[in-house]
């Protein structure tokens, strides 16, 4: 008779209970280093019971490994000293090239130290204020960053009003000021430029259709609700010309900044336009959409059903300062009116920034803006303004402005001085981070710079009666003059 290929049964059920055994060792050993217990156990024996060093450098080599000793690099540079005083006959040397006759006839200028309070120069030809052009950017980021803070969100939002007699219910999309607000998602891009994550449309319709069908929803009328914001869309002071190429109608609800598809004509109603993407979105997803689309006000006591959020303000300052975006420029100027006045519309906004200046202790000096981005040719701006608000930025009594600072384009690398300042002094390349302001007859520059001895300056520099043939020479002669701040010793 063959013997059996099985074990006897004694046998087989010690190695059962060993192997249950190591499983609950290992599994008790996994816990214990998680947990944390097994780690400090060990410094213990090792008679470490203090923990593990916080430094990895700290940690000796083995006796068998021959190291070499961590060599400290130098520094590259001094460190920035933002309020050392500036040598006020080395900064005239350097902006030297603000005396070129392609810059007209009405040049004006400040600088002084980034921590400082007074001027180490500053130069009026005539009238002590000019038009800022997109410089006027620096000063509705500061206040949009000083009232609403660089984490504040904005939301869009649908809503469901079952309040009405009949059926079916309303379903009502709700601007919340989204400046960057999509149609679809958009694939992440290498771009050259800061891109903040967009919320969309698509997904909003989404998540709606998803909570409408659980409730068992899965027919409604539709409205929209563009209330956040009041007064006109467009300013009176701005050119028509301006549309749309430089701008559209500012809306609290509107998607791709109020821009048509490709093929599109203008788009005259931005509300209008997004609340028909949403309604299509909203039907290839399996929800029935009756009657027509129409503007409405969402009652208080509708049931939340939706929603996506913005970037944060200051990716939002992130994005427009960069690339001088003109349309998110004007939703910050009116959520900053909201939140100081109630009221989000251009008058509501610049009230909002004259009081946030002057709380700050920040003088006028006789300007006057009308609107958040630049594009009104009847603003007016000192470049003492720009260059205290500069300071304000760089304050650590405020750190929630000092993105504004971060967003300012880096000469010959960013934005919208990628391509710029590639002329003038090689140094002043990287040394310089600036906001561009430019129109017809205008051109100008404000930011910081580092000058080779590590001193750190704010500047504006400002000429509004460029002869139009004479544009392009002009803007190299102002750029020649901001990067010879990098390059001085001043």
């Amino acid at each position: 008779m063959a013997k059996s290929d099985r074990e006897p049964g004694g046998r087989r059920t010690l190695r059962v209970l060993v192997g249950i055994v190591v499983v609950a060792l290992l599994a008790g050993g996994g816990v214990a280093w998680r947990t944390g217990w097994a780690e400090e156990q060990w410094h213990a024996l090792r008679g470490d019971a203090s923990g593990p060093p916080a430094d990895p450098a700290a940690v000796a080599p083995p006796p068998e490994v021959d190291a070499a000793p961590v060599a400290v690099p130098g520094a590259l540079a001094p460190p920035a000293d933002g309020s050392a005083a500036l040598d006020r006959a080395e900064l005239r040397k350097a902006l030297s090239p603000l005396s070129d006759r392609d810059l007209g006839k009405h040049v004006i200028a400040a600088v002084g130290p980034i921590d400082g309070t007074g001027l180490s120069y500053r130069l009026t030809e005539g009238a002590p204020v000019a038009i800022p052009a997109s410089t006027t950017k620096i000063v509705t980021s500061a206040a949009a960053l000083f009232l609403l803070g660089p984490d504040r969100v904005f939301s869009t939002t649908t809503v469901l009003d079952r309040s009405g007699a009949g059926t079916p219910p309303r379903l009502v999309l709700v601007g919340g000021g989204d400046p960057f607000l999509a149609r679809a998602p958009e694939p992440a891009t290498a771009a050259a430029t800061y891109q903040p994550v967009r919320a969309d449309l698509r997904t909003l319709a989404q998540r709606t259709a998803r909570a409408l069908k659980a409730d068992g929803v899965r027919k409604v009328a539709l409205g929209y609700d563009d209330s956040l914001f009041s007064g006109p869309a467009l300013h009176p002071t701005w050119r028509p010309d301006y549309v749309p190429e430089e701008i559209n109608p500012i809306s609290a609800l509107w998607v791709d900044e109020g821009r048509p598809l490709p093929g599109q004509g203008p788009i005259a109603d931005p509300s209008a336009e997004a609340a028909r993407v949403f309604r299509d979105a909203l039907a290839a997803r399996g929800i029935t959409v009756t009657g027509a689309t129409t503007r409405t006000q969402a009652p208080a006591s509708a049931t939340p059903v939706g929603e996506v959020t913005s970037a944060t303000v200051a990716q939002i300052v992130q994005r427009l300062i960069e690339v001088s975006d003109n349309a998110a420029a004007e939703i910050l100027l009116r959520h900053a009116g909201v939140a100081d006045q109630g009221e989000g519309s251009f008058a509501a906004g610049q009230e909002a920034v004259r009081r946030v200046l002057s709380a700050n202790g920040i003088a006028m000096r006789g300007s006057v803006l009308h609107d958040g981005s630049g594009l009104s040719r009847a603003n007016r701006l000192s470049p003492v303004v720009l260059v205290d608000v500069l300071r304000l930025a760089a304050s650590p009594d405020h750190p929630q402005l000092r993105g504004l600072l971060a967003a300012l384009p880096v000469a010959g690398y960013t934005g919208s001085l990628a391509s710029r300042m590639d002329l003038g002094p090689d140094a002043g390349r990287g040394r310089v981070r600036a906001k561009t302001g430019t129109l017809t007859g205008v051109t100008s520059l404000a930011g910081i710079a580092v000058d080779r001895d590590g001193h750190l300056m704010a500047f504006a520099l400002m000429a509004d009666r460029v002869k139009k043939p004479k544009s392009l020479l002009a803007r190299v002669a102002m750029d020649n003059a901001a990067a010879a701040l990098g390059a001085c010793t001043c």
